[in-house]
Formats: structure tokens, sequence, C-alpha cells
């Protein structure tokens, strides 16, 4: 079975380069594709956050591991690739949660997208609360080690 996808929009900010870390200074610009309507966006304004899926679209299937230690660090555990979120991913499909800053025409300004200029946007889903994860998040200790400065700015 052949899926095929075709971009609704396009990433542009200044992180040129795939790399971990400090994502909280980077503000994006989601750029809606030729061919979709303004309208399209209509009332996105509305939501304060919004959920972006993307396409890793520079791997290098050679790169591709299916599991290990995140970020190839020893101290984590050796953990398969669905109980990650590297960008080296079997279809190569990233999904952020990011707060939508303003509206402007055909541009979305985000916060907290942690996709590279120039990457090819497949969907944008508003955030819904109903939607949102029930009771609490668990998650293993290294999780919050190996995300302590993916954020920061």
């Amino acid at each position: 079975m052949n899926i095929v996808l075709k971009p609704v929009a396009w990433v542009r900010n200044s992180r040129k380069e795939k790399r971990d870390d400090y994502w909280g200074s980077v503000v994006s610009e989601i750029e809606l594709a030729e061919g979709l309507p303004d309208s399209a966006f209509s009332g996105i304004e509305a939501f304060s956050h919004l959920e972006v899926i993307y396409h890793f679209d520079r791997l290098d299937p050679a790169e591709l591991v299916l599991s290990g230690h995140p970020r190839g660090n020893p101290a984590y555990p050796e953990v398969g690739i669905f109980a990650q979120r590297k960008k080296d991913r079997p279809n190569g499909i990233g999904l952020c949660t990011v707060e939508l800053v303003e509206r402007k025409g055909r541009t979305l300004v985000v916060r907290l997208l942690d996709a590279i200029d120039g990457t090819p946007v497949l969907d944008i889903k508003p955030v819904f609360k109903e939607f949102q994860a029930k009771g609490e998040i668990r998650q293993p200790e290294w999780v919050g080690d190996l995300m302590g400065k993916y954020w920061e700015k």
C-alpha cells in the first residue's frame, strides 16, 4: 500500500539544521501551501494551541535505528523507536503541540514548534481540551533529563 500526502503548509524559521535542544526561542511561521484557499485558516485564531503534523523530509534512511539508547546516551535505557520521540522514525512523521501567537492571512505565527525551516506540514488541527490526556501522565525518569534543555532559549 502506498500512501501519498501533499504538504498543506511549510515551516519558516531561523533553525536551518537538524539538532536537539534549545527550541524555546524559535518562533515559526507556517505558510499555507499554494492551491489552498485562505479560508482553510478561517476561525483558527479562536484557538490558543494547535497540533502540527509534519514530515522529517531530510532524514537519511541509513540513520534509521528501531531501538537503542535515546540520543545514544548509555545512561538511558535501551528502548524501541515507539517508546521515544526521536526524529529518525520509520515514516518520518513529527507531531508537536504549538502555541498560536497570531494569524496573518495565509500565515500562522507559532511558538514551540520543533521543525526546521522548510519542513513540509502535513496537517494542522486545533487542540480541543476534550482530546487531551485524561488523568496523570506517566513517563520514565530519563525523559525529564533528556528534555531538560529542549525548550530552553
